[in-house]
């Protein structure tokens, strides 16, 4: 008898020429911003705890505290799965990102497809930037519109395409869906002129800022914040799994909007609601954020260090103000040597390579944390030149 499954053999062998199979590897948490692989302590240059929060004592000991009456949420939000807890958090982000009101989704993920999915469908139209996290592609491709994918952040390309489909007429909704802050490359989308544009031409705008809350901006509200738009952005994206340390996405936007997406949302509707302990752990993240400005500030002052001595060794790395800083290699065979060389010396920082990036641009993904010190990161620079050597 014939195995229907033969085939993967032979594509996992491609996979493996091409150097780009990929495997699970069991970790800790260690101390400080450690990670425990192979019973051995890594400086963590690899994880979204931008703020140094999953493993704080308040965020714990919130944690704890809702587990004490129980753990799995039992049943979906619409059924009897929304918590308190789950209420509380979506008020408070709500209030956070001076919206009406807000909706919790399992993943950040869930919330991307979520909401596309259930704002836009066949006759409509979505515009996409080439390089939107996977969750804003698979949304746009199964709610079933057409997907305009534009440059990587090319507004005048963006506009050209939107001019061409308002005179063609075909469509009967739009929708702009872009990356607040790139998780890859971390940059920022060019919103001022993305929020111009969809306001000029009456077309929705969903902008994740799952690299950017709790990040940048003066209250932490991302890049919309930073670049002095976020009042103008109707359906904001978020997660709770990165700088706030706990795990989950959320939808912030008008009542209108956040009722329809509790009506409509299939992910929503047909998904168990995370652990109400996952909901108290991100309300006392959130509120470390507000009240500890601070925290972003040590942040951004590691990253420009980290840019700063990556060009005093000859490494050009793109300029910009977030935690994320790529080491853009190209060869992903170079790329998963140097970072075994790394883990040698110490620092685990991940290899990023195709599907997840471009053919021809593998890489090394750091990610700086308000948990690390200017001696830490003065050393990694050192093991770094040593191991592209």
């Amino acid at each position: 008898m014939t195995d229907p499954l033969a085939w993967i053999d032979a594509g996992a062998a491609s996979w493996r020429r091409r150097g780009l199979e990929r495997k699970l590897v069991p970790s800790e948490r260690g101390a400080a911003s450690t990670i425990i692989r192979n019973d051995r302590a890594l400086i963590n240059l690899g994880s979204n705890d931008y703020l140094n929060l999953a493993g704080d004592p308040r965020i714990v000991a919130a944690a704890r505290g809702s587990l004490a009456k129980g753990w799995g949420s039992g049943a979906s939000a619409l059924v009897s799965g929304w918590s308190l807890e789950h209420e509380t958090l979506a008020n408070e982000i709500a209030a956070f990102e001076e919206t009406e009101a807000a909706v919790l989704y399992p993943t950040g993920y869930a919330a991307n497809v979520g909401a596309i999915t259930a704002l836009v469908g066949r006759g409509d139209v979505i515009y996409s930037d080439a390089l939107n996290h996977a969750s804003l592609i698979d949304g746009a491709r199964l709610s079933g519109a057409t997907v305009r994918k534009y440059a990587h952040g090319d507004a005048s390309v963006l506009e050209h395409k939107i001019r061409s489909d308002k005179k063609s007429g075909e469509y009967r909704r739009g929708l702009i869906v872009t990356d607040g802050v790139f998780s890859m490359d971390g940059n920022l989308a060019p919103l001022e002129r993305i929020v111009e544009l969809a306001e000029e031409h009456e077309l929705m705008l969903l902008v994740d800022e799952a690299h950017g809350t709790g990040v940048i901006g003066e209250n932490g509200r991302g890049a919309a914040e930073y670049l002095g738009v976020s009042e103008r952005i109707p359906i904001k994206v978020g997660t709770l799994s990165k700088a706030l340390g706990s795990v989950g996405g959320f939808v912030a936007g008008s009542r209108t909007l956040i009722d329809w997406l509790i009506n409509h949302s299939r992910p929503l509707v047909f998904s168990t609601a995370a652990p109400a302990a996952t909901a108290a752990a991100a309300s006392a993240a959130l509120r470390v954020v507000i009240g500890e400005p601070e925290r972003r500030a040590q942040l951004a002052s590691l990253a420009n260090r980290m840019r700063v001595r990556f060009e005093e060794i000859g490494v050009a790395v793109s300029e910009g103000i977030t935690p994320i800083i790529p080491v853009v290699l190209g060869d992903p065979d170079v790329t998963m040597r140097i970072a075994e060389s790394l883990t040698k010396a110490g620092f685990y920082v991940p290899a990023i390579r195709p599907p997840t990036v471009p053919d021809g641009t593998s890489r090394l993904r750091i990610s700086v944390s308000s948990g690390l010190d200017a001696e830490t990161i003065d050393r990694f620079i050192i093991a770094f030149k040593v191991a592209q050597s």
